[in-house]
């Protein structure tokens, strides 16, 4: 455990990939959502998906964190999977930062009726149905499938190379359009659509922390013999 938590203190070496980029992300986002918000003509309320840029930014996290550290701790001799928990317990410490940060945005948002121009940035409705809690997991777990998808990328990209992160990808590509084929063929998009809305944001949230594990999972196996 000692040596997974040093794996952790490492990614965290280079706050600016951990910290301080997805901060200014976040913060230039919501500064220019706000303008945007004030230049709106409108007197309902106004929702962007500004929101978007600082959980996408996970992605390219979750590739960086690989890329960067992953030679530089087979040197040090540490195991594959140390360096795999180490990383995802870095990656699950900022998903949750940027959770909480979403919560405590939210709830400014609305106690200030949407920074006094009635924009919300933080507090989606459908996801604020489960409450500044509820929603801060929500956003945690969101970042984390991007992260552990970037992370299984480059995992592949490791252990194949391109030709084979390229075959990969599109075969998920064509797994993907054959599944929406045979919801068309089958004319059950209502079916979907109604399941998605039931399910309610803390549902999705448990489908989408079941997807990071099967992603997990993956980029583990891939990461046994990926080449530092």
């Amino acid at each position: 455990m000692n040596r997974v938590l040093t794996v952790t203190r490492m990614q965290f070496v280079n706050k600016y990939t951990f910290v301080w980029l997805p901060l200014i992300i976040l913060v230039v986002s919501l500064v220019l959502s706000i303008a945007i918000f004030a230049l709106i003509p409108y007197g309902g309320a106004k929702y962007g998906g500004g929101s978007q840029a600082p959980i996408w930014y996970f992605f390219g996290l979750g590739i960086m964190s690989l890329s960067y550290t992953f030679p530089f701790s087979q040197a040090l001799s540490i195991t594959r999977r140390e360096f795999f928990f180490g990383t995802m317990l870095a990656a699950l410490v900022t998903a949750v930062l940027l959770g909480a940060v979403f919560a405590a945005g939210g709830a400014i948002e609305r106690a200030t009726g949407g920074w006094g121009v009635n924009g919300y940035f933080f507090s989606l409705d459908w996801v604020w149905t489960a409450g500044p809690v509820g929603a801060g997991v929500f956003f945690a777990v969101v970042a984390m499938v991007l992260f552990v998808a970037g992370f299984w990328g480059a995992t592949l990209y490791r252990r194949f190379g391109p030709l084979g992160l390229t075959l990969t990808l599109s075969g998920v590509g064509v797994l993907l359009i054959a599944a929406l084929w045979l919801v068309g063929r089958m004319d059950a998009w209502a079916t979907v659509w109604t399941w998605l809305a039931d399910l309610g944001p803390m549902g999705l949230t448990a489908v989408l922390a079941v997807l990071t594990c099967i992603l997990g999972a993956a980029s583990f196996l891939t990461l046994r013999r990926a080449i530092p």
